[in-house]
């Protein structure tokens, strides 16, 4: 069993830029290198991410392994929230 968390593999993708990001959905990606959340826009949006690149995220240690459906995530960083006073 993966230790990773799972994502479906529907919500990775490749930026104009070449960042391989998790869309959040509500206009928050988050680049799955380093952790760094930014606003998402479908203009940014390049091709869904294949298994070159997921392999890519392996060798880099920020992905455990993947199958067709579900790429198993190492932990990123939370989207910061306000708290409630």
């Amino acid at each position: 069993m993966p230790n990773g968390t799972p994502i479906n593999r529907q919500w990775i993708f490749v930026t104009r830029q070449g960042i391989i990001a998790i869309d959040w959905g509500n206009g928050i990606a988050q680049d799955i290198v380093s952790g760094d959340f930014f606003e998402y826009r479908e203009s940014l949006y390049s091709h869904p991410a294949d298994d070159r690149e997921l392999d890519q995220l392996i060798r880099m240690g920020r992905v455990e392994s993947y199958d067709r459906t579900t790429a198993y995530v190492y932990s990123l960083p939370e989207l910061p929230r306000r708290t409630l006073d």
